[in-house]
């Protein structure tokens, strides 16, 4: 299990204009997405057009109602006057239904284009998560990689309807808005105005505080799911030491930090909204106050002073919509910074431009004087040096030495997890650098220490390689793998489900079912990364015994703790310190009295143990 820190993230600073600015090249990008659905977005922004029009007209309408009634009312009944007030009152209908319509209209179709770049992110950072090689996933935590796949590309696609559209909303809704109330009165125009910059200021400067405080949430919540994926992954050892009480506390704390959040959160949007709303009735009360003095001197109608207070409550909320505006834009560059960043990301492990598939002819494993490091912190660690052997088809090599010799990045480096820094690794004297992943893979099985079951049934885990595979195949896999009789016996029998919510499976047996996986691909190079620790040493000799009978077509690489379970190998390695200290077969090394011997003397005879600390 790989480690996982339960450290607090790392709080960011606020987000600022400038911090906007040095993102608008992702803003750009998410853009140009919106191209890849033209008709789409055309419509979408076309019926938007429409949908401000009609807005826009519905103040008019009504302080020509307005007015209509103020005549009827006043001079009595006069026909003409009735059929203006009908004909006003029908139009004042016709465009809140159409002002409707088409906000729906272009809702929906803004939602369409966001739903479609939603599903064009998922499935390309899904397919990027499967192409990043080991050394990136050895430095990012998966958690991570799930919120970026999920919260981020949640805040990118959100950005077509509540950034692109809302831009373009704003701008006509808010410029022709204004233009109207000044052209028909300048002090009244100000004056309705008056509350925009007010307004418009807190609302941007609430939606950047809570931005910022918003990416803090999500960073805090990113560890909540640390935390809770570290205790599901590891629930056995916490019940097995009693820690319960210490699991809670910790996820305690960072509850309640994401709790005193959000609470932060609320705060700052009660008091900027109660401004926002005060400011609005302060000058709409001056409008009420001047534009009523105006309209007893006879310089405006009723009308015309209702359709100022009109103007001024269909622009309230757009004004206030300047702060979510900016709190798009904001989370989508936080966001979509986040989201490239994995998708900008090339693996170091790839196919060469020229690459070409494996062609396996005599099935010849070749290390020639690998070396391997790797960099922690500019410091260069090597993990490697000098290795140099063969393997045959038919033949089966031997790796042994104590814990952190390098065994498991020998087995790493034949199927490309990683590179080698020096030297090649070659099969049928090909480069594995040179050759396609896909073919090379298809070459190379590599039976981990790490077990891995998927929920499914134990058919679709054992021939997930394969799943073409038919019954037969995947019956003699499970045979050579030990495993068949047990199967037999469970009531679903292959159709018996597995992972995580299935069936309990013993150590042994979900080792078993794994290597029976690897068989199932018939590989021309297997390799066991000390795989059979878990397996009793009688079922490993028959496990071992049927290898050996189908080894005729596969060269075997064996990396064991356990001397039995390569003692027949052609040829033994004993890795120290990243070096080949000794090589041979069994009776070669034992008869060299050096670590070898000691260390089958220490599995012999435990009471031999001091003889091998000495050496």
């Amino acid at each position: 299990m790989k480690t996982i820190s339960v450290q607090p993230p790392r709080e960011t600073g606020r987000f600022t204009f400038r911090k906007m600015i040095d993102g608008m090249d992702v803003v750009g990008r998410v853009t140009r997405m919106t191209f890849h659905y033209p008709w789409l977005m055309t419509f979408a922004i076309a019926a938007l057009v429409a949908a401000v029009v009609f807005q826009l007209y519905i103040p008019r309408f009504l302080g020509s109602a307005v007015d209509n009634a103020y005549g009827l009312l006043s001079g009595g009944a006069n026909e003409v006057a009735q059929r203006a007030l009908v004909v006003t009152g029908a139009l004042l209908f016709g465009a809140s239904v159409l002002r409707g319509a088409f906000t729906m209209l272009h809702n929906y179709l803004g939602e369409a284009v966001g739903q479609h770049i939603g599903y064009e992110l998922r499935i390309a950072i899904y397919d990027k998560i499967q192409r990043l090689d080991f050394r990136y996933h050895d430095h990012v935590h998966s958690g991570d990689l799930i919120t970026r796949g999920m919260l981020d590309v949640e805040g990118v696609r959100l950005f077509v309807n509540t950034g692109i559209k809302r831009f373009v909303f704003l701008g006509l809704l808010i410029g022709i808005g204004a233009y109207r109330l000044l052209s028909a009165d300048l002090l009244l125009g100000l004056l309705s105005l008056s509350f925009v910059p007010l307004v418009g200021w807190r609302a941007i400067d609430a939606r950047l505080t809570l931005r910022e405080s918003w990416h803090r949430l999500q960073e805090r919540m990113s560890h909540l799911t640390r935390i809770m994926e570290e205790n599901l992954q590891g629930i056995r050892v916490v019940r097995a030491f009693a820690s319960q009480q210490h699991e809670m506390e910790k996820f305690a704390v960072a509850s309640d930090d994401a709790k005193a959040l959000t609470s932060e959160r609320i705060g700052v949007s009660v008091r900027n909204g109660t401004f926002m709303t005060f400011t609005f009735y302060v000058s709409m009360g001056l409008v009420l106050l001047f534009g009523g003095q105006k309209a007893l001197a006879g310089e405006i109608t009723i009308g015309q002073l209702t359709e100022f207070l009109a103007y001024m409550t269909v622009l309230q909320m757009p004004v206030r919509q300047l702060g979510m505006l900016v709190n798009s834009v904001a989370r989508a560059t936080t966001s979509g910074e986040r989201l490239f960043a994995v998708l900008d990301e090339e693996p170091d492990i790839r196919d060469k431009p020229d690459a070409r598939d494996l062609l396996v002819t005599d099935g010849t494993l070749r290390f020639d004087a690998v070396s391997f490091a790797y960099q922690v912190g500019g410091q260069r660690i090597d993990v490697l040096s000098d290795v140099s052997f063969m393997v045959r088809r038919g033949q089966t090599l031997g790796i042994v030495g104590p814990p952190g010799a390098g065994k498991s990045t020998i087995a790493h480096l034949i199927p490309r997890f990683y590179d080698a820094t020096e030297g090649a690794v070659s099969i049928d004297g090909q480069d594995v650098r040179d050759v396609t992943l896909k073919s090379l893979r298809k070459t190379v099985t590599v039976i981990q220490q790490d077990i891995f079951l998927f929920t499914s049934g134990i058919e679709n885990n054992v021939a997930y390689g394969n799943p073409w595979a038919d019954p037969d195949t995947i019956l003699n896999a499970t045979n050579s793998a030990q495993l068949h009789d047990y199967i037999d016996n469970l009531p679903r029998r292959y159709r018996t489900l597995v992972g995580e919510r299935g069936v309990s499976l013993s150590g042994g047996q979900r080792q078993r079912l794994v290597i029976a996986r690897a068989l199932l691909m018939e590989p021309a190079v297997l390799v066991f990364d000390d795989s059979t620790a878990a397996i009793d040493a009688a079922t490993e000799q028959r496990i071992l015994t049927s290898l050996r009978e189908q080894a005729a077509n596969t060269a075997t690489v064996i990396i064991s703790h356990r001397l039995s379970s390569l003692m027949h190998a052609d040829e033994i390695l004993f890795v120290e310190g990243g070096r080949v200290v000794e090589r041979g077969d069994h009776a070669t090394l034992l008869a060299q009295n050096g670590r070898y011997a000691a260390l089958y003397r220490l599995q012999s005879n435990p009471a031999d143990e001091p003889m091998l600390k000495e050496m």
